[in-house]
């Protein structure tokens, strides 16, 4: 049974407010995360812990991104409401739900058979519909593509060529990859069919992005 408590919702606002003093201060973001229970999305014994604003465990080496990332990445991401969105790394499910409450059409890849699954029947019981496909996140989708925005939740040793392919025109990706040996956010705009405008922010930290499927 799926609980989210007084208590519950009173830890979520606490984190909002803890975010937007962070720099997440884009309203429909905060929103869409104040309208998701995170606690859902982890075992019962960390539920004290859910609404930290820390990483946690999900099972197979995994783990929840910390709430701040989640926010700050969805904020950069800039979705519209009806927009088609990847995700890279569906993990928990707890990033496609947030971009679902966004209104995204939200196509999500994840290669762990054991999350897949259990992310698939966790949002389908919280009332979300998303494609959640069991897969290679480095190929993208390339049969439901172009795709306006793409967000990759784990950290590429370099950026994959067919994601960019799949981005549309005045699309936009964001995704941690390496320069270097330290891995970085950048965001990529593609302004037409032959021309994307790289940005690169700061420095940060993610499970890495593994090619393949387990």
């Amino acid at each position: 049974m799926l609980l989210d408590s007084l208590q519950h919702k009173g830890l979520r606002q606490r984190l909002l407010q803890s975010l937007y003093g962070k720099g997440v201060t884009d309203e429909r973001v905060l929103t869409a995360m104040g309208s998701v229970p995170r606690h859902f999305f982890l075992e019962s014994g960390l539920d004290k812990i859910a609404y930290d604003d820390k990483a946690l465990p999900i099972g197979v080496g995994q783990t929840i991104s910390q709430p701040y990332t989640v926010g700050w990445q969805t904020q950069l991401l800039s979705v519209a409401p009806g927009e088609k969105v990847l995700e890279i790394g569906t993990g928990s499910g707890y990033q496609a739900a947030v971009l679902c409450e966004l209104g995204a059409e939200v196509y999500s890849i994840e290669r762990q058979n054991a999350l897949h699954g259990r992310a698939k029947s966790l949002l389908a019981q919280m009332g979300y519909h998303p494609t959640l496909v069991y897969g290679d996140g480095f190929e993208g989708l390339h049969e439901h593509a172009p795709f306006a925005k793409i967000i990759v939740t784990c950290g590429a040793d370099h950026v994959p060529q067919p994601l960019l392919n799949q981005l549309a025109v005045k699309g936009r990706m964001v995704i941690p990859a390496k320069s270097g040996k330290t891995l970085y956010m950048f965001v990529f705009d593609r302004i037409s069919k032959t021309e994307i405008r790289q940005t690169k922010l700061k420095e940060c930290s993610f499970v890495p992005m593994l090619q393949g499927v387990s």
